[in-house]
């Protein structure tokens, strides 16, 4: 059994995301920690996204090219492309930047926030779809985690 395991001090895999957290709230991205990181891995990456929404899978967050020592994000991520330490951020299925927080039409939705360890840098630009993330990862990807998040609006 893998120790590799994200975790949120916001939520509890499984439980309701707080307002703050969506589009009803501030908006910003909920503080995810991680630990036991496989050896070998070069950089992580996470994938937020909501499989109930109505057309398609709804990318919420793309975010990658994270050191192996950082252990984790900070409450609000800013949503810029590049940060200084090379972690870069796709873009989500609002059309922006970084971080779009839970928004569902209708019901409650689950969130997924996937990690994974990496064993390679991915070479993509910031602005990157979740298309060529999952594209880039493909045959480099150590191990897998995820908590899950669920938000419905009231």
């Amino acid at each position: 059994m893998s120790k590799f395991k994200i975790k949120s001090s916001a939520f509890k895999d499984g439980e309701r995301i707080p307002r703050k957290y969506t589009c009803d709230g501030e908006n910003i991205s909920p503080p995810l920690t991680w630990k036991d990181v496989p050896s070998g891995t070069v950089t992580l990456a996470i994938i937020s996204d909501d499989p109930d929404a109505p057309s398609k899978t709804w990318t919420h967050w793309l975010i990658f090219n994270i050191p192996p020592e950082i252990n984790s994000l900070p409450e609000g991520v800013e949503t810029v492309g590049e940060f200084e330490n090379g972690i870069i951020q796709g873009l989500n299925d609002f059309g922006n930047l970084g971080y779009g927080g839970p928004c569902p039409p209708f019901g409650v939705h689950r969130y997924f926030f996937k990690l994974y360890a990496l064993d390679k840098r991915l070479e993509l630009e910031p602005g990157a779809s979740k298309e060529e993330l999952l594209e880039a990862m493909k045959g480099h990807i150590i191990e897998k985690t995820e908590i899950i998040g669920l938000y419905s609006r009231d």
